[in-house]
């Protein structure tokens, strides 16, 4: 079964604003983030349930180079990514990002 992804706005922006800051460490670097995303969205089209639930229905995903959390819900055949965050950030904040649609 393939799911479909949908990314909310908010974490398009985060993952905007960290492309940007590894661009400005080091060229090129903030695409190299985005394919990191990128792979991990390609496993949660194919088997998101392979993922740990963190919290209530919440699962989460761990970036492999770079040190971002994906929380993620899966609903039927949708695989809604609710945060990205770095790992270094309070775990407990992804909470709060459930509640922003």
């Amino acid at each position: 079964m393939t799911y479909q992804i949908i990314v909310r706005a908010s974490v398009e922006l985060d993952l905007l604003q960290a492309q940007q800051w590894y661009d400005s460490k080091q060229d090129h670097l903030g695409a190299q983030f985005r394919t990191a995303f990128g792979d991990i969205a390609a496993v949660l089209r194919e088997s998101p349930l392979i993922y740990p639930v963190v919290y209530r229905d919440v699962r989460r995903a761990v970036m492999s180079r770079f040190p971002y959390l994906i929380y993620f819900i899966v609903r039927g055949q949708v695989v809604e990514v609710a945060a990205c965050l770095h790992g270094s950030r309070d775990p407990e904040l992804f909470k709060s990002e459930l509640g922003a649609k």
